[in-house]
């Protein structure tokens, strides 16, 4: 796990945040919510960039409302970091990075910003991994155990 204090010290300018959301489903267990894409339509996590103002975790939330229409509790320390190749034209031929935070999803809005552009999904984690792209962030799913969480 990366502390908030690391994450901002290793921004850089193709760093972003994501949310890694999920819930506790007393049927299915550990659940992890995916969106896709607006361009290409994969699955991925809701990410985007820092928001000035906030902390890293409280803007990878903001994103995760903005995206997916979830919110809850988020925790300010990262579970680690993934690169990705951007889907957007102009950034094609550069990497980008996400330090990803759990966000346990309380709640479900019935509007938000890009509703509509996304499909929203709820996977378990050895599924969503299987579904992602990204071998890093295919690694942080699989071993996604939100016992393991601590409050600071």
């Amino acid at each position: 796990m990366i502390s908030v204090r690391k994450v901002i010290k290793k921004f850089g300018a193709r760093t972003q945040v994501a949310a890694l959301c999920y819930r506790l489903n007393d049927r299915k267990g550990i659940e992890v919510l995916l969106i896709t894409s607006r361009t290409t339509r994969r699955w991925i996590v809701p990410k985007g960039w820092p928001i000035d103002g906030l902390l890293p975790h409280k803007a990878a939330a903001q994103e995760a409302f903005e995206e997916a229409g979830v919110k809850g509790q988020v925790y300010d320390t990262a579970l680690g970091r993934y690169r990705f190749q951007n889907d957007k034209a102009d950034a094609k031929h550069l990497p980008d990075e996400a330090y990803i935070f759990p966000l346990e999803v309380s709640k479900m809005a019935k509007d938000f910003k890009e509703k509509g552009q996304r499909r929203i999904k709820w996977f378990s984690p050895k599924k969503a991994a299987m579904l992602v792209r990204e071998p890093k962030l295919k690694k942080i799913l699989r071993e996604f155990d939100p016992r393991l969480l601590t409050v600071a």
